[in-house]
């Protein structure tokens, strides 16, 4: 086996809720003997942490958020990439690219991977970007500048709201990419003429943390209003995760049909979505729980009856990967309700281990609600089928042997 290289690891945020598949993937890294620096653009905003947090050991580096925060930093920056080996080249493609992207955001960029580049930390040998948009800007910066190889984990926004010039730009440079949805791997083999360095990768879930549920499902069918059936999603409270079209269904279900639902998660657009909730009257059964803790997480995916998560492409053409709240409740046998989008007719299909309607239908997605609220033994059946999808092909464990193969392919051609 070749030596591990110290790998500098470029992240938007750290630490997020939101990204906790991220986390997982780093927290795989270091287990497998990588050693980690994370690079993170921004600092943290969510006031919780999940556990995986607080099990990695690598060091966090902030760079400076906004440049007109720190500008000795910055200049400081600026003064040594002078001297570095690839600052012309550097320049060149920033200005092509400045050409094409002409915004605050492309300075803020380049200024970023000048502190980088500067500061280096920990002797980095190589650079590793989460997110193909903005953070692989920095790294492939930063990668120019110093003449240190990079690579890539591409998601789900960043590959649908990055134009096409810039994916080609990135996948060429980089030495391999990985995405994590059929989708996302087959559209960017479509940008590139480096085909064979685009990776599929599921990240798959740590099932030591989402063990088996032994319990009963409750046999609840709706019929009882002092035991309404528990509906349950979880998802930040954004345009992508089509709550307003979930909302829209839950209030055309039967009127004798009792239900209520929790959602956790926080968002822009929470105030929005209580308001229609209130508009369409269903507002009092509906409990908005904010941001939790993932035991507190899991332990809403053992009690409610269904999941739900009304998935769409945004306006901006924003949409999800493989939702990792689709996974896990699937480990839990508790099943889930969602949209033919992305990656998820990757883990769910429907009538075998789930239910899977259009998005932007809520007649339909109403339909599949009442389906699965009236029939506990569907649910049973489609919960169990869910439950062996996840463990028999979702473990992470397989997304980081992938990874591990990747990286030593390269550095043994290296060395």
């Amino acid at each position: 086996m070749p030596p591990r290289r110290k790998i500098l690891v470029v992240l938007k945020g750290y630490p997020r809720l939101s990204e906790t598949f991220i986390a997982q993937e780093l927290l795989g890294l270091e287990k497998a003997g990588f050693d980690l620096t994370l690079i993170s653009m921004r600092r943290p905003t969510d006031k919780k942490r999940h556990p995986v947090h607080d099990e990695i050991r690598a060091r966090v580096v902030y760079l400076p958020e906004y440049l007109h925060e720190e500008p000795i930093r910055v200049l400081k920056g600026l003064a040594a990439g002078f001297s570095k080996p690839g600052f012309k080249t550097l320049m060149k493609r920033f200005l092509a690219d400045l050409k094409r992207d002409l915004s605050r955001n492309r300075f803020r960029r380049l200024g970023q991977a000048l502190v980088l580049g500067r500061e280096w930390p920990d002797e980095g040998e190589w650079l590793h970007a989460h997110f193909i948009h903005t953070p692989a800007s920095v790294t492939e910066y930063a990668s120019i500048l110093t003449d240190t190889p990079w690579t890539c984990s591409a998601h789900a926004k960043d590959i649908w709201t990055s134009p096409d010039w810039e994916l080609n730009e990135k996948l060429g440079s980089a030495r391999w990419t990985v995405t994590c949805t059929r989708t996302g791997y087959e559209h960017m083999r479509t940008l590139t003429s480096r085909k064979e360095t685009v990776h599929l990768s599921y990240h798959g879930l740590d099932l030591a943390r989402f063990g088996h549920f032994a319990g009963e499902r409750s046999d609840r069918t709706g019929s009882d209003p002092d035991d309404p059936a528990f509906i349950l999603s979880v998802g930040r409270a954004v345009e992508k995760k089509g709550y307003d079209v979930l909302l829209r269904a839950l209030a055309l279900l039967p009127a004798d049909l009792n239900w209520r639902m929790d959602h956790i998660g926080g968002g822009e657009e929470l105030g929005k979505l209580k308001a229609l909730a209130t508009e369409l009257g269903i507002s009092p059964r509906i409990v908005w729980k904010g941001a939790m803790a993932q035991e507190d997480v899991l332990d809403h995916y053992r009690r409610a009856d269904l999941f739900a998560l009304a998935c769409r492409i945004a306006a901006n053409g924003d949409r999800d990967g493989l939702p990792n709240v689709l996974v896990e409740a699937s480990s839990q046998r508790l099943v889930c309700l969602s949209t033919e989008v992305s990656g998820v007719p990757e883990l769910l299909k429907n009538g075998e281990n789930g239910l899977v309607v259009p998005p932007e239908d809520p007649a339909l997605l109403a339909r599949a609600l009442e389906a699965a609220i009236r029939d506990p033994a569907l649910r049973k059946r489609l919960g169990d089928a869910a439950e062996n999808q996840v463990r028999e092909h979702f473990d992470y464990h397989s997304s980081i042997r992938q990874l591990t193969g990747l990286f030593e392919a390269e550095w043994q051609k290296a060395s």
